[in-house]
């Protein structure tokens, strides 16, 4: 069972470890050894409107999950989903220090990384609905979508999958000189996985430009963190890969930016990889069957104060940069928004043709009466 939590400070950013870790040989990656300087990156100043455009962006990820949530309910979309709900901060603040020679690659609780990107509501809302107009014609769902074309990598619904791929582009950014980097979301639950230790190890001895961001909101499904870790403080294990590590509070969406900025910062001048925890929390349960008697209610009231969207708004208003009156015509906005997306998922949008059922499937290849055959292709 969830004990109570206790009113206390956020967590202080901390950085842990760092030194010692060698370079991999240019034969082995093509990676040079020497130092770069670092190229220019996304802007660590924001205007006013770039500020309240990470408020929105965090409200439209809030309402798309709740609508999600209502569709579940009334089963007009089916299937499994796993809401973001709670951690809007750690995806916007995040996605926001990137640029546009940067991936990032998501897992299964995925919606809030693809918005963030700068996805788009209504293909977003057609995918989750199983429709041909969605990001993948309907064939990925909620747990894979991908979206090569704006730098999302991809989501997968296998705990610590895609700790691999990360590492993976972060090697092939490297071999082919390039200055962009890797972000790589995954839960406090896939930090006791295989994949973890074996992605974070290689990319700490090679320096590879990845930023692993743990999203720790406490909860492996329905086992707390200390439960399941003997050591909790997940960033401090970096130091046992030769990376820098930091832990952020997740609910305050310019202090994820702050640090992601240091990190990425960091990678582009090829002092390789960071990992970093951000401290949230998920509102509802890890899917739709999860009735959450696993916490407390005093747990659950301890993180609604904490609400990232409430921080944020509240924080904007006392600048003098948000007014109430200009919150709830954001908010009017952001709710057109998405019901427009509504409709056109579940009113306008077709479902795939069935005919087109091994499309994407075999590459190279065709169904004929015969069965599959392969197309033959010149060069």
């Amino acid at each position: 069972m969830g004990k109570t939590q206790r009113k206390r400070k956020a967590p202080a950013a901390k950085k842990v470890g760092g030194k010692g870790a060698e370079k991999p040989p240019a034969k082995a990656t093509g990676a040079k050894t020497a130092k770069k300087a670092a190229p220019k990156g996304a802007k660590k100043t924001l205007t006013n409107k770039e500020k309240i455009d990470l408020l929105r962006r965090m409200m439209e990820i809030r309402g798309f999950e709740d609508k999600v949530f209502e569709l579940l309910g009334r089963n007009i979309l089916q299937g499994a989903s796993h809401v973001y709900a709670g951690q809007e901060a750690v995806a916007v603040g995040a996605c926001s220090a990137m640029t546009e020679r940067d991936y990032a690659t998501s897992a299964h609780r995925g919606h809030g990384h693809c918005l963030a990107l700068g996805g788009d509501l209504n293909l977003m809302m057609a995918e989750l609905c199983g429709k041909a107009t969605g990001y993948c014609k309907g064939r990925g769902g909620s747990m894979h979508i991908a979206d090569v074309r704006n730098r999302n990598l991809g989501a997968t619904g296998i705990v610590g999958g895609n700790l691999p791929v990360a590492t993976g582009a972060g090697l092939a950014i490297q071999m082919q000189g390039k200055t962009g980097v890797c972000l790589c979301f995954f839960g406090d639950g896939a930090s006791n996985e295989g994949t973890f230790h074996e992605s974070l190890n290689m990319a700490g001895k090679w320096k590879l430009p990845v930023i692993y961001i743990c999203e720790n909101n406490k909860y492996g499904m329905s086992v707390s963190i200390e439960r399941a870790c003997a050591v909790t403080d997940i960033c401090g294990r970096a130091g046992c890969y030769g990376m820098m590590g930091a832990k952020v509070d997740g609910q305050k969406v310019l202090e994820v930016r702050e640090a992601v900025l240091e990190a990425i910062e960091r990678a582009r001048r090829g002092d390789g990889p960071t990992l970093i925890e951000a401290v949230t929390y998920r509102y509802r349960g890890h899917s739709r069957s999860d009735p959450r008697v696993y916490r407390t209610k005093q747990e659950e009231e301890y993180w609604q104060q904490r609400d990232p969207i409430t921080l944020f708004r509240d924080e904007l208003i006392g600048q003098k940069l948000l007014t109430n009156k200009a919150f709830e015509k954001l908010q009017a906005e952001v709710d057109s928004g998405i019901a427009a997306a509504e409709r056109f998922a579940v009113e306008e949008s077709p479902y795939p043709d069935p005919s087109e059922v091994l499309d994407d499937v075999y590459c190279g290849w065709v169904e004929t009466d015969k069965g599959l055959v392969r197309i033959e292709t010149k060069g």
